[in-house]
């Protein structure tokens, strides 16, 4: 973490209540979020993976500030180049960073309006933060359009006249349309085709350059990852377990729970053949976590410090941070190796 760092976040924690009886008491917490520390750098891509559930989702939802964290700081530096803790803002006060961070959803069809057209969709940001009206707006909306592959006049249809494909680069184009200086994109593209997803991966890459953006990619596939991310975190059951670059990770990674996912990251060569990892049981549950580290049920080299002591993320080489007790021991195989 240096001062130059676009977002800092410290000690994250996002904890949702349960409740039972017909008082609706809390008996309890689902620990989505458990101190997670990161920090990301202007201008780069952030991967952030790990399996179904494991809290990454929320995580960005934070950050968008569409959840209230329950604990941490979320530190963002604003165009004044003073760093500004979103976590303990009021929903008035955030209106000037909701223009600044935007972010583009998993679901296509799910996050756009049925009754709305494009025009409405698009414009909507440029209403509400008073960017532009009438005639400009539909000038902005169609000049947004044409940069994300669509054409202008498409702007008057309906979501249902499009694919998915097409929905996705609408989202884009919303998420473009106040010039924002940092994107989450939560499984941009894992409800499209292959092909498809190319395409959007490539835009993605394009508009980054041309709008000097940051984004935080969220995404359980690796091989997504890979192409598009510099640096990659790693989450297991709210908690980060390995960052690095993207190229360090895939070739020499230092958490068994890292090294696992890579083995199902499939070989472009055929002749090439590797050995999945199968981790045994099932992912710890949020509410009730295990004690130490909460991999140690399913690793295969848990000792008896693992049932007991909770690893800290600490760095065990430049830029490579892992929380594990024994990464310095571990010989674990990369999918580049």
């Amino acid at each position: 973490m240096t001062t130059d760092d676009l977002l800092t976040i410290t000690d994250l924690k996002m904890h949702f209540p349960i409740r039972k009886g017909f008082r609706s008491q809390v008996v309890g917490y689902v620990k989505a979020v458990d101190d997670v520390s990161l920090a990301i750098r202007p201008g780069e891509t952030l991967g952030l993976v790990g399996e179904s559930g494991c809290g990454k989702t929320t995580v960005g939802r934070c950050i968008a500030r569409a959840y209230t964290p329950t604990a941490g700081q979320i530190l963002f530096k604003d165009e004044r180049g003073q760093d500004v803790n979103l976590a303990l803002l009021a929903e008035a006060a955030l209106k000037p960073y909701r223009r600044q961070i935007r972010m583009i959803f998993q679901d296509p069809y799910a996050s756009l309006n049925p009754r709305m057209t494009v025009l409405d969709i698009v414009g909507e940001p440029l209403r509400v933060h008073q960017v532009a009206q009438g005639k400009a707006l539909e000038e902005r909306v169609a000049s947004l359009l044409k940069r994300v592959g669509l054409r202008p006049e498409y702007m008057r249809r309906y979501p249902h006249a499009f694919s998915g494909g097409q929905r996705q680069r609408i989202g884009i184009a919303r998420a473009l349309a106040l010039e924002p200086r940092l994107v989450i994109a939560d499984e941009a593209v894992s409800a499209l085709d292959v092909s498809v997803q190319a395409q959007i991966l490539n835009l993605l890459e394009e508009l980054q350059d041309e709008f000097k953006l940051t984004y935080i990619f969220i995404s359980h596939d690796l091989s997504v990852v890979e192409y598009i991310a510099d640096r990659v975190a790693v989450m297991y059951v709210g908690k980060l377990v390995e960052v690095t670059d993207t190229g360090r990770l895939f070739g020499a990674p230092k958490h068994p729970y890292t090294e696992a996912l890579l083995s199902a990251v499939p070989k472009p060569d055929p002749r090439l053949k590797s050995k999945r990892i199968m981790l045994e049981g099932d992912v710890a549950d949020p509410a009730r976590p295990p004690a130490g580290c909460y991999f140690h049920p399913r690793c295969h080299f848990a000792q008896e410090q693992c049932q007991t002591e909770v690893p800290a993320l600490r760095e065990v080489g430049t830029g490579h941070w892992v929380s594990c007790h024994f990464a310095h021991q571990l010989q674990l195989q990369g999918v580049t190796a």
